[in-house]
């Protein structure tokens, strides 16, 4: 296979933690013609990481110079696939790229470069390969509470960017100690299983009971549909 033209693949975090958990992934390779059909196929959705969403998809204004790893096709079928999942009510768990696909769907806006922030700390350099490890609070009575099982969790960072405005239909629901998002949910208590988280628990999910059990909610959502 030759690999300078390109291909397609996820880290092996994710495939472990949701291996960990009891439910086989599939990888759905970005396409000029969005995979919604594609979706009737599984019983749950994962958003993984990766790179920036386009600002223009958000009304961002200029691009910011740290704006890194733009994919159009990729933007459009995951925001794509993440409407379908709401309509369809089928299980979403998005992790940090893909929390930020999720508000952007829904309406929401990004912070372009948390740096760039008075009061914001490190959240790590995606583009250096650098992480920053930090406490998360969780709040009784959300999901991903009940999935967790704990109310602070020990939560490893990789990320520049962050939800700005929180899209209608969204609840936060975890905060890192400078007051970012970490965590959102669906608002409505009756509705589909979806949970985007900032962090990254697939990076230490093998040894963080905690960070496991983001999967393993996910998981018993899956297997109950």
């Amino acid at each position: 296979m030759d690999w300078a033209r390109g291909g397609y693949a996820v880290p092996e975090g994710y495939v472990a933690s949701l291996d960990r958990a009891g439910v086989r992934p599939v990888l759905l390779p970005p396409a000029s013609t969005p995979a919604t059909a594609d979706l009737a196929a599984f019983d749950g959705l994962l958003l993984a990481g990766g790179g920036d969403v386009d600002p223009a998809r958000y009304g961002g204004g200029p691009q910011h110079p740290a704006v890194y790893g733009l994919d159009p096709v990729r933007d459009e079928q995951e925001l794509t696939l993440a409407h379908a999942a709401l309509d369809a009510g089928v299980p979403l768990l998005a992790i940090c790229r893909g929390m930020q696909v999720l508000n952007v769907a829904l309406g929401g806006t990004l912070h372009q470069h948390l740096p760039d922030l008075s009061g914001i700390d490190l959240h790590g350099h995606p583009t250096g390969q650098s992480s920053v490890v930090h406490d998360v609070k969780v709040p009784e009575g959300s999901r991903l509470a009940a999935a967790c099982g704990r109310e602070v969790l020990r939560c490893t960072s990789h990320h520049h960017q962050g939800v700005d405005r929180l899209a209608d239909g969204l609840e936060a629901v975890a905060w890192s100690g400078d007051g970012l998002v970490e965590a959102v949910e669906l608002d409505d208590p009756a509705g589909p299983w979806v949970v985007g988280v900032q962090w990254h628990p697939e990076m230490t999910s093998a040894d963080d009971p905690g960070q496991q059990a983001v999967f393993d909610g996910f998981a018993r959502v899956v297997r109950a549909g």
